[in-house]
């Protein structure tokens, strides 16, 4: 948030200074003859279009886990903005935690149908008699159109964001994974939880149409720069950053369009066993356990929107929640880095469409073209270094490779962290003065006549 708020400071000096003064005398003016159709923008339209694109890129587009119980509206929020800020700075990461959200999601399903398809068909069975008989006493003969057939992505998605609550002698116990659901429910501890696809979506906050007009604003800007190609008129930097956001969010929201949005209350399921439940998954701390200490709460958000591992920290063990940037297995681990590297390289081959864009000093050209290509490459570099831990297997390597691998990876990542903050701060100074034509807006009617 800091970081943020220094860099909206920071453009206010280049936001007045690109503004014409109003004392001054030789400032250049547009009549008629010169501009028939007095199409033009200002640095302000081109900031809120950037701004509204960036809000559905990130806001909107993100799919939060669900809080604690006892969590406040200023608590939820925050942790929202935190990672809107994770998104903007590195939008391949939401790629990838969103494809590991995915394949979670199927997996967990799909082993939930293996291994009680039976029992679920037994039971809804028994429902559906006893609610028909219902219906046809209180309502008359309505058909039942509730589409219960098993669980589905939309219940994978549910059970890893934190959607089933334990709760013993009617006092809630923590959430629920949903391997201790499927261990529980075998051992007969608690009773397999029966809930359909439009219940879980009915608890969410979001539906098609809100995600659909998310998607037709990514879309029209998207559109708006394409036509200023076709015309050649120029584009800003933060344009062309905005694109690349918008371009891997299009496939993030894609790999989320079934998962349930702002969902606030959980499902409860109930112990019936004797004997009091071990200790749960989201009930221990590891956070300063691991590895580095208190230095894991600065790295902890890059290694979990990874996929390497998701810490519990001692808030999400406190509310017995799901980690904010957790909710995911270990599931296709490959075609995760994959996908991770490749929207890296998407990216960054985005941001080299400024690879001619006039810049005012040379020094700053040639960064951002090597900034460009930094994040275009490294991951290219990290997919040749993690991909060989995992084809080899992290346990048969020796301890001096896994060393230099270790080495490595903080390497690129160090280069990908520079690369993007350099594209940001030449971003924001390339605001200071931009070309005249970039204020030329496009004439619809070239495309699309007597309109």
């Amino acid at each position: 948030m800091t970081l943020l708020l220094c860099a909206l400071l920071l453009c206010v000096p280049f936001v007045g200074a690109s503004l014409p003064s109003l004392n001054d005398t030789n400032t250049r003016t547009l009549d008629a003859s010169e501009c028939p159709s007095c199409n033009t923008r200002t640095l302000w339209d081109i900031l809120l279009s950037c701004g509204l694109t960036i809000f559905a890129c990130t806001w909107s587009a993100v799919h939060t886990n669900i809080p604690g119980r006892d969590e406040g509206r200023a608590t939820i929020t925050s942790r929202r903005l935190f990672i809107m800020i994770m998104a903007l700075i590195a939008p391949e990461l939401m790629i990838t935690w969103a494809t590991r959200q995915f394949f979670s999601a199927r997996a967990t399903a799909k082993e939930f149908n293996d291994e009680f398809a039976v029992r679920l068909g037994q039971f809804r069975d028994r429902q559906a008699i006893w609610e028909s008989k219902l219906a046809a006493a209180l309502l008359g003969d309505i058909p039942n159109s509730s589409g219960n057939s098993g669980w589905t992505v939309t219940h994978g998605f549910f059970a890893w964001m934190g959607g089933f609550m334990l709760y013993v002698d009617g006092e809630p116990r923590g959430t629920l994974d949903p391997d201790e659901l499927l261990v529980f429910v075998r051992s007969g501890s608690v009773d397999m939880p029966v809930i359909s696809q439009v219940e879980i979506e009915d608890r969410g906050k979001g539906d098609g149409l809100s995600k659909g007009i998310a998607l037709l604003q990514l879309a029209w800007f998207f559109v708006q720069l394409v036509a200023r190609y076709a015309q050649n008129l120029p584009i800003t930097l933060l344009e062309i950053d905005t694109l690349a956001a918008a371009a891997l969010t299009c496939v993030a929201y894609s790999l989320w369009w079934k998962k349930p949005k702002d969902v606030r209350c959980p499902y409860i399921v109930y112990w019936k066993a004797e004997n009091q439940p071990r200790l749960l998954t989201y009930e221990d701390a590891d956070l300063y356990r691991v590895g580095l200490g208190r230095v894991n709460s600065f790295i902890y958000p890059f290694i979990s929107l990874t996929g390497i591992r998701v810490f519990i920290s001692p808030r999400a063990a406190r509310f017995r929640r799901v980690p904010s940037l957790g909710g995911y297995g270990e599931h296709h681990d490959k075609i995760v880095l994959l996908v991770g590297c490749f929207s890296g390289m998407v990216f960054g081959a985005i941001h080299c469409l400024g690879w001619n864009y006039l810049f005012q000093i040379h020094t700053e050209h040639m960064l951002w073209r090597a900034a460009s290509l930094g994040i275009a490459c490294a991951p290219v570099l990290l997919f040749l270094d993690v991909g060989l831990i995992l084809w080899v297997g992290y346990g048969n390597m020796s301890y001096l490779h896994n060393i230099i691998a270790l080495f490595s990876a903080i390497i690129i990542a160090f280069i990908y962290f520079v690369a993007r903050v350099t594209l940001i701060v030449l971003m924001i100074l390339s605001l200071r003065s931009l070309p005249l034509s970039v204020y030329d807006t496009v004439a619809w009617t070239e495309f699309i006549p007597h309109l």
